[in-house]
């Protein structure tokens, strides 16, 4: 595990409890490549440090997470060194080498993510859109601010439907899932909790205060229980099709990308996003077409 991280924070604010900052709040916690890595490297130490017993993810600045990094500044694909999976081939040819990539960065690293043994809280503010979503979810608690807002743009704004880690439907019920992926809209911090997707929504100056207080409630229990609490849950979620839900979600969003492939020689359709960061876009799909390393995310 690398001694220091770039992207991300690394805190132990009390005993039994350490907590995993997103520090980048100049883009918003836009999470890239970079990122990922290091979330995973932070989640598997504090999983495998004796003296950790609850988790926080949090986001430096104003906003949670903006989502998936776009920004193209990050090596496109993943090394076989940098991999925590097997599915491999990230430089294959069609889809093989995006399919690999988005399902090793997004799916395979969330799914390990909402999975990790001890329990996880999310402390969120300001904005969450789509990949942001993701973060929010793997946790097992979501404590946010009364200014926090839940976006997925994704269909509504790119043509694809729906984030990779497809957990709408088990959030909201199946009905408002439909409603929020149809529209594309704002989700405020009150009717998310009045929805069941969050815990607790507190005053945005007590954010940090609030989470880490329930932090230090859950921790003052015994590890192993708390253990075997979250498996017993995450176990009767999946029993209800979570796993086989989510497979075919993520296997719909490839179809998403590869449908504005066909239409718009793009992963998203460009022609629907804010001016500015269409022509960033464009710009940085010709500098990609000439770069393999370097190329845009999906949302």
């Amino acid at each position: 595990m690398p001694a220091e991280f770039v992207q991300i924070l690394y805190q132990t604010p009390a005993p039994g409890v350490a907590r995993i900052v997103m520090n980048r709040p100049d883009k918003r916690n836009a999470q890239g490549a970079t990122m990922t890595h290091e979330l995973d490297e932070a989640l598997r130490r504090a999983s495998h440090d004796d003296e950790v017993v609850v988790i926080i993810l949090a986001g430096a600045g104003d906003h949670f997470s903006s989502g998936h990094d776009i920004a193209g500044s990050e090596p496109w694909m993943p090394t076989v060194q940098e991999s925590r999976g097997n599915w491999g081939q990230f430089d294959g040819p069609g889809w093989e080498g995006s399919y690999a990539r988005e399902r090793e960065l997004y799916l395979d690293a969330t799914e390990r993510w909402r999975n990790v043994p001890k329990p996880t809280i999310a402390e969120v503010q300001g904005a969450v859109v789509s990949g942001g979503l993701m973060l929010a979810w793997a946790c097992d608690l979501i404590v946010c601010a009364d200014d926090a807002r839940f976006r997925d743009g994704t269909g509504a704004d790119m043509d694809v439907p729906g984030v990779e880690f497809f957990q709408h439907p088990f959030e909201l019920g199946v009905r408002k899932a439909k409603e929020w992926l149809f529209t594309g809209g704002w989700m405020t911090a009150a009717e998310a909790e009045r929805r069941g997707m969050v815990n607790q929504v507190v005053p945005r100056a007590r954010l940090a205060e609030a989470t880490l207080e329930l932090a230090e409630r859950i921790a003052a229990n015994d590890r192993f229980t708390l253990k075997l609490i979250k498996q017993a849950v995450n176990h009767a979620q999946d029993a209800m099709g979570r796993r086989q839900a989510m497979e075919h979600g993520f296997a719909l969003h490839q179809i998403g990308h590869l449908q504005n492939m066909l239409v718009h020689d793009s992963m998203i359709n460009v022609e629907k996003l804010p001016e500015s960061l269409r022509r960033h876009l464009v710009k940085l799909k010709t500098a990609w077409a000439g770069d393999e390393t370097v190329g845009p995310s999906a949302d």
